[in-house]
């Protein structure tokens, strides 16, 4: 398993992730996995056989049973595991239990950390933006954190290119611990953060990690146009995410991973996920799956290398429109763009 720098910060993380929404399955987190603590302990074990080292978890995933479940699996090997968990969301009825505020960044963090069972987190995440919380409170609460050794790193989640380029120069300007990483949902269905959060984290040195690569299983090759989805499919329960703007663009996509599959005798998810994790800026990609047989498949794109023409076929197949100002940047710009700009409009210049 390659291990990559995480942006510009010294830490390594795996290529492949492994994610942890399905761990307790409490309310809505059921639509996405039911796993037990000796289910999760088996999907951990069969992560680190293939050479995963990154877990990625979040306080809210089924109300904190998804961490405590980690907490458990990971006993007796945390030294072997970089541990990410996440703080934004609702874990409470009171005002202060959610949000980006100090009072609730901290406690929720030391919450997390009993739940898990640790002494520290390795990658502590931001889960979503905060515009009524200064970003200026919630970086120095952040880096109170850092101080005191109970995370390594932060990062942010869903964070659009301006809300992340916001936090860089105010860590900059007050000396606190900046955002290594951007925790964003990007695949072959949605490329939107190819606009501005994937040249936005190159050109400032923020690694990628990239939630639901297989959109939910959109790309999985079970989602066929004429083919109705097999029964207990996420995508028929009232789980929402990813939205789907251009079904039949999807279709075609999903065909062409099944082609390309068929020429390398692997999975249409296999194929999706060597594309994302070809793409610039990507440090890694988190993968969950329900079954043990569909991790070990997610696992094994590790080892897949897609031709250039089959990249192409792909690349083509989910381009994006430019909008304003790209449109105008590749027409007027082209003699002075940088590496970061030609990620989106190298195709068009």
């Amino acid at each position: 398993m390659e291990h990559r720098q995480l942006g510009r910060s010294g830490l390594r993380v795996s290529a492949l992730g492994l994610g942890t929404m399905g761990f307790g399955g409490a309310g809505k987190f059921a639509n996405v996995g039911e796993l037990d603590v000796q289910a999760a302990g088996r999907q951990i074990d069969l992560a680190l056989d293939a050479g995963v080292t990154f877990v990625d978890t979040a306080n809210v995933y089924s109300q904190g049973a998804s961490e405590e479940i980690v907490g458990k699996a990971i006993k007796g090997r945390r030294n072997r595991i970089t541990l990410a968990t996440k703080v934004r969301f609702s874990m409470g009825d009171g005002p202060n239990d959610a949000g980006l505020s100090r009072t609730h960044i901290i406690k929720a963090c030391e919450d997390s950390l009993r739940r898990l069972g640790t002494e520290w987190i390795d990658l502590y995440q931001v889960h979503e933006w905060d515009g009524q919380t200064p970003l200026e409170e919630t970086l120095s609460a952040l880096d109170t954190l850092v101080q005191q050794g109970k995370i390594r790193y932060a990062g942010c989640s869903n964070y659009a290119g301006w809300q992340m380029s916001k936090g860089l120069g105010i860590s900059a300007r007050d000396g606190f611990q900046p955002f290594v990483s951007n925790q964003v949902y990007y695949s072959l269905q949605a490329r939107e953060a190819e606009y501005e959060i994937v040249p936005a984290a190159l050109d400032q040195g923020v690694g990628l990690l990239i939630w639901s690569p297989l959109a939910g299983g959109l790309l999985s090759g079970k989602y066929r146009r004429g083919i109705e989805a097999p029964a207990g499919s996420r995508q028929l329960t009232e789980w929402d995410e990813p939205p789907v703007r251009d079904q039949e663009g999807l279709y075609d996509i999903v065909e062409a991973l099944v082609e390309i599959g068929e020429e390398h005798n692997v999975s249409a998810a296999q194929v999706a996920l060597a594309w994302t994790l070809g793409r610039p800026g990507v440090s890694s990609l988190i993968v969950g799956a329900r079954t043990e047989e569909q991790l070990a498949d997610n696992l094994a794109a590790a080892n897949l290398e897609l031709a250039t023409g089959e990249r192409e076929r792909l690349d083509e197949l989910s381009a994006l429109p430019l909008l304003y100002p790209f449109w105008h940047q590749a027409a007027s710009a082209s003699d002075r763009l940088s590496e970061a700009d030609l990620t989106l409009l190298g195709r068009h210049v």
